[in-house]
């Protein structure tokens, strides 16, 4: 991994557009936190049955998630494999 790479908490997916499994312990903290948050906003709302305020806490969540991944990955772009 070179100087640049490293800096990276999300490598770019090698086809497609986005974000792989995180590189560093960042990407790992950060990737488990939207699970536990995830998963307490299903306790919290889904017993009420209270779905639509479990889909805007959702909503909000994925879009934290991809600011992040935005801000501490790779530049996204499409990508056809190689390196």
């Amino acid at each position: 991994m070179s100087g640049a790479e490293s800096r990276y908490w999300f490598p770019a997916k090698r086809y497609g557009w986005g974000w792989g499994p995180p590189r560093t312990w960042q990407g790992w903290l950060v990737l488990v936190a939207f699970f536990v948050l995830l998963a307490a906003g299903a306790v919290v709302f889904l017993p009420g049955l209270r779905t639509g305020r479990f889909l805007a806490y959702t909503a909000i969540l994925v879009a934290v998630l991809i600011a992040i991944c935005y801000v501490t990955g790779e530049p996204p772009r499409w990508r056809w494999g190689g390196k």
